[in-house]
């Protein structure tokens, strides 16, 4: 995904996602190659199996993840900033009548306190320090014993970590993993294969998510890795954060109590997703 760093303190407002906002033909065809043998989605289920409790998406987009969710889970609720996906994922979910959409966001959620067992977002809004708004509001509407389970690219892994890094120089992924650590975090790393149809299809991608400078390099890695005519295939990495809220008390200065980062500045190098 394309990513860039946060300056000053813009925790209230929704930092647009020009990929799926203005490309949303293209970012389907790359929601239906990722994790081709759906690593990610196994992952989850050890984490925060849904079955027969409620479920909200964060930054849900057309709701192309709704579907899954909603085959064993009790409700879905998915928020979305944006009007335009949030009508998408509407006409998505229609037929489904566990699964409801509501215009929201992170900082801010339109959901009932301890409403809610498990909190899930995929590569959306929380991606390290400045994100502390939304993991209050996290903690605010789930039940006691719930999940908040955050899917995000491991830069780290090659060759798409690679790739942004060279967009993002200045980010810092054992920082970041520090962040999610000392907010009470468990981190599992997923390394998941993306497939394409064809290389056109994997190119169209790579042009959403990264500069040009990046990704024509992206694209000539990705040729040198698929030399043959047919299905592409790159293999991305993630990470998966993973944190259960506490049944019983809650002594002052634990995590879940008060999920605030020692970093008060309101500045963030975090990555946001474009």
């Amino acid at each position: 995904m394309r990513w860039f760093s946060r300056g000053p303190d813009r925790s209230d407002e929704v930092v647009p996602s020009p990929n799926i906002w203005y490309h949303q033909q293209v970012y389907d065809v790359e929601n239906r190659a990722q994790d081709t043998d759906g690593e990610i989605w196994r992952v989850l289920r050890e984490e925060c199996g849904w079955t027969g409790r409620d479920v909200l998406d964060i930054g849900c987009g057309d709701g192309y993840h709704l579907p899954v969710f909603a085959r064993d889970a009790r409700s879905v609720l998915g928020i979305e900033p944006h009007p335009p996906l949030a009508r998408d994922a509407e006409r998505r979910v229609r037929d489904l009548g566990n699964v409801r959409i509501r215009l929201g966001r992170a900082q801010l959620l339109p959901v009932d306190d301890a409403s809610v067992d498990v909190v899930h977002a995929r590569t959306a809004y929380f991606f390290g320090p400045g994100c502390e708004p939304g993991l209050r509001e996290a903690e605010r509407v789930l039940r006691p014993g719930g999940s908040i389970v955050i899917v995000d690219l491991d830069v780290t892994s090659e060759p798409y970590g690679g790739w942004m890094r060279a967009d993002l120089p200045h980010y810092d992924p054992p920082a970041v993993e520090r962040f999610f650590a000392a907010q009470g975090f468990g981190c599992r790393r997923v390394r998941t294969r993306w497939r394409f149809a064809d290389f056109a299809a994997a190119e169209s991608v790579l042009k959403i998510e990264f500069s040009a400078k990046v990704a024509r390099q992206a694209i000539a890695d990705t040729r040198r890795l698929n030399p043959e005519s047919g299905e592409v295939t790159l293999p991305v990495g993630y990470r998966v954060h993973c944190r259960v809220k506490p049944t019983g008390l809650v002594l002052p200065g634990h995590s879940a109590a008060s999920p605030d980062s020692s970093d008060s500045s309101g500045s963030s190098t975090s990555p946001r997703i474009e």
